[in-house]
């Protein structure tokens, strides 16, 4: 069994160690979120890569302040790197025991058979950040990436007034970026003074996504923009262009909005953040959940026989543009 982690989150300092109840093994040496006084309801957020700061400072501090204003117990699991199947195993263990609803990221098309299992065994579960449309989740909350990627394209076309050469990165192969990716090429193909220079791979780190970079400016001393799809995209390209003093004259957009992202920004390396709400995935995904356990909002005199689902199938929760303009308004609200 993979290591799991459970992370206790800013502002919360009183967290407890104890084993879950009903747990198995497994997952039994995690550390879980301290439960109110008479709680009696447990919902689970299960993830992979549990220590990646987007997760941290958005995802999980929305699920942990969620459980506090409900008064319930809220726990969350998974592997602290980015590992699918340790993912999966934990879903198998935390449906063994049986809690309220499960909150789960979903990170691969290769989850689903699990998300199966955990609506056959009756347990509500809701999808966030990436669609999982083979599994019968009974809900999904998260961003539209085909409209991230147009949304870089067009951002891209106005920086360089339709002409240059331009390149993009993230992670290859996942569905949600893979997406983003047709978004961007489906803008740019209708500027044919856009040249499109490479597809790049940096698997999700800095250090890739900045020697990906200095290869791109050595190779093409024209190189116009830069395009990052994944979160340490941005930085990657940022400190490569900054070390070539290219700053100002290769744009970049990218996706996210950490401090280092938006301090990108204030000086002048990203031209536009392409920006999840990712504090709308957890929040209404947790709210999902326990509506469908208040039954919240009935449909029929008896839903469940009736195969109906009390809840929103699909929500796109947007998407927020930042820019030199606005940027301000963000970093004041991540220091509060």
């Amino acid at each position: 069994m993979k290591k799991l982690l459970l992370f206790s989150l800013l502002g919360v300092a009183s967290c407890e160690l104890p084993p879950r109840q009903g747990s198995t093994a497994g997952v039994a040496n995690t550390f879980t979120e301290t439960t109110p006084p008479g709680a009696t309801e447990e919902y689970v957020m299960v993830t992979t890569a549990v220590s990646m700061p987007m997760y941290v400072n958005h995802d999980q501090a929305t699920f942990l302040r969620w459980g506090r204003a409900h008064k319930v117990k809220v726990s969350i699991l998974g592997p602290a790197d980015w590992d699918v199947p340790a993912q999966i195993n934990t879903i198998e263990e935390v449906i063994g025991t049986r809690p309220a609803g499960l909150l789960i990221n979903g990170t691969d098309p290769a989850i689903g058979p699990v998300l199966n299992k955990a609506v056959a065994a009756g347990i509500p579960t809701v999808v966030y950040d990436s669609d999982i449309p083979n599994s019968k989740r009974h809900a999904f909350l998260g961003t539209d990436w085909y409209e991230i990627g147009k949304m870089q394209g067009n951002e891209m076309v106005r920086l360089l007034g339709g002409k240059g050469k331009i390149a993009y990165m993230g992670i290859l192969g996942l569905t949600n970026m893979e997406a983003g990716f047709r978004g961007l090429l489906d803008v740019v193909k209708n500027y044919p003074g856009i040249e499109i220079v490479g597809k790049f791979d940096d698997k999700a780190n800095v250090e890739d996504a900045a020697r990906i970079t200095s290869d791109l400016l050595a190779a093409h001393p024209d190189l116009a923009g830069l395009c990052g799809f994944d979160s340490n995209s941005g930085p990657g390209m940022g400190l490569a262009v900054k070390e070539a003093g290219r700053v100002g004259k290769v744009k970049i957009t990218t996706v996210d909005w950490e401090p280092e992202h938006l301090q990108l920004v204030q000086e002048g390396v990203i031209q536009m953040l392409a920006g999840q709400k990712r504090e709308l995935f957890t929040w209404y995904g947790a709210q999902f959940l326990y509506d469908m356990v208040h039954q919240t909002n009935r449909l029929s005199a008896h839903d469940e026989q009736a195969g109906i689902t009390n809840i929103p199938t699909a929500v796109n929760t947007g998407l927020l543009r930042i820019t030199k303009k606005n940027v301000n308004e963000f970093i004041s609200r991540s220091a509060n």
